[in-house]
């Protein structure tokens, strides 16, 4: 077993909020430097840069885990976190046939495609910033049916979360973990849902300032899942 410190919340310049300098390479050198081994790309509803950090991060010898930081009807965020391109592209898939609107960059921001080596090849003209037509039952039975691992995000924030949304946790939704971001929240209890923290970073600069150290065999989602469950000595604690 080893410790793995993980940041699994982490945007890029992809999303409309996130500084344009949530680059791949620069993202990938900020969470080594702040010694990070795993992080997660979670960016609002897409997941189009998503490959470009796996590749960066590979090159430095970071494990990067694809997701998506997905935008429910109730307008909670939910993190969907997968092992495999194919699951998240399919994810991807089904949230853009979900999800109305165009993007104006100049009320919401650009909205960049990048490659490995921080090249811009595109732009996403889709309203990212938006919510989808999904309920939040929906996207957690999306995730799971792509085998991935679903999160509710920041449940001790007022806005986006579940919690400020819809002023409780459905007990009957089969969420993986819940992710808080302030640490005074660290020890409340979410219906017995395993509590992880994650800085939510959209600037360079708050990269790593929260996350959760496992204890796992290796970096991966398999290991992640194992580690929420407390399953074959592996386990999880905030830092």
């Amino acid at each position: 077993m080893r410790k793995v410190r993980a940041d699994l919340h982490l945007h890029t310049c992809l999303s409309p909020c996130a500084d344009d300098r949530m680059l791949a390479t620069a993202i990938v050198g900020r969470a080594k430097k702040r010694g990070l081994d795993m992080i997660g790309i979670c960016d609002h509803n897409s997941a189009e840069n998503a490959m470009a950090l796996v590749k960066a991060g590979r090159r430095e010898g970071l494990t990067v885990i694809v997701g998506m930081e997905i935008t429910s009807s109730e307008e909670a965020h939910i993190l969907g976190l997968f092992e495999e391109e194919s699951a998240l592209m399919g994810m991807q898939e089904l949230v853009y046939a979900h999800l109305p609107g165009k993007n104006y960059e100049d009320s919401f921001g650009p909205q960049t495609v990048i490659d490995e080596w921080d090249r811009v090849v595109g732009a996403n003209h889709r309203l990212l910033i938006g919510a989808t037509t999904l309920t939040v039952e929906q996207l957690v039975k999306a995730i799971h049916e792509r085998s991935g691992l679903a999160i509710a995000a920041h449940v001790d924030r007022e806005r986006f979360s579940l919690v400020g949304q819809l002023g409780f946790i459905p007990k009957a939704l089969s969420l993986d973990a819940v992710e808080v971001a302030r640490s005074s929240s660290k020890n409340n209890q979410y219906n017995n849902y395993p509590v992880i923290t994650s800085s939510d970073a959209h600037f360079l600069q708050d990269i790593g300032t929260n996350c959760t150290t496992f204890t796992v065999e290796e970096p991966s989602l398999d290991e992640i899942r194992k580690a929420l469950r407390h399953e074959m000595g592996r386990s999880f604690a905030l830092n």
